[in-house]
């Protein structure tokens, strides 16, 4: 069920791993966003949406060009790509991370953002933005300091 070693082989095998967490935070983002573009929505509705968007989201996500991408520019050079049990995992902390939105307000869905992404830079040397970031624009120092000591 549970992964807990980034650098593992394992990693985007089982149902959860430490990456779990960063699409707990595409949940937040979304929910930012569709509360903003579309509040009349029925709260069911919104979820989803963002749900179906996390799940085009692993589409690409474990298309060879992404695949691909990640291996070359991030340190991620064992990634092969998601299982379905997992990318079925990283869709249902995508759905909570919206109910914590719904339930936290903006305010306080920020303050769990920041922390989210704190907590993993200290612990596996990446986070959500830092993926996006080397996924569109790798950074060689970057790479090296995720690769670690």
């Amino acid at each position: 069920m549970w992964v807990g070693d980034a650098w593992s082989p394992d990693t985007s095998q089982h149902l959860l791993d430490p990456y779990s967490f960063t699409h707990v935070l595409h949940g937040v983002v979304f929910g930012w966003l569709i509360l903003w573009f579309a509040p009349r929505l029925s709260w069911s509705w919104q979820l989803w949406l963002a749900v179906a968007v996390e799940a085009a989201w692993e589409l690409v996500e474990n298309s060879e060009f992404v695949i691909r991408r990640y291996r070359e520019g991030t340190a991620a050079l064992g990634y092969f790509g998601d299982t379905v049990v997992n990318s079925l995992g990283d869709i249902a902390m995508c759905g909570f991370g919206f109910l914590l939105v719904r339930w936290l307000g903006f305010r306080s869905s920020l303050v769990l953002f920041v922390a989210v992404e704190a907590v993993l830079l200290l612990w596996i040397r990446d986070s959500l933005i830092l993926s996006l970031l080397m996924l569109v624009y790798p950074v060689e120092g970057i790479k090296d300091w995720q690769a670690g000591p």
